[in-house]
């Protein structure tokens, strides 16, 4: 077992933040909670995700997990944004179990950003 406590997925999009950044107009959600702050910005043209940016304050797995639900959702229909789960990226990324809440304060800014767009009924 390693000693690392990022895979080499979660070093990957930490490395290589394309998502990162703001988008004029659009919507966005904001969220300041468990020692993180996040930003995510969408724009949306005939129901779909045209773009997706976030600002993520905090450690390498919410950076990293910022850039895997953009990269995962840009493109995507509005409503696809109810599918997000933060189990997910806990799978995918090996978040340790005790950073889940800061995983589902990212769950909760993606439902944010959900109702400001309009994206139908989310939970």
């Amino acid at each position: 077992m390693s000693d690392d406590p990022y895979n080499a997925l979660v070093r990957e999009y930490f490395a290589n933040t394309a998502h990162a950044g703001d988008l004029r107009g659009g919507a966005t959600a904001y969220i300041d909670d468990q020692g993180i702050r996040l930003r995510l910005s969408a724009t949306e043209d005939e129901g779909r995700i045209q773009s997706l940016r976030f600002r993520a304050w905090g450690c390498p797995h919410v950076i990293a997990a910022c850039e895997w639900f953009c990269s995962h959702f840009e493109g995507e229909p509005g409503e696809s944004l109810s599918e997000f789960r933060a189990a997910d990226i806990m799978r995918d990324l090996s978040v340790p179990v005790e950073k889940t809440g800061r995983i589902l304060v990212l769950e909760d800014a993606v439902r944010s950003l959900a109702r400001s767009l309009g994206a139908g009924s989310v939970p």
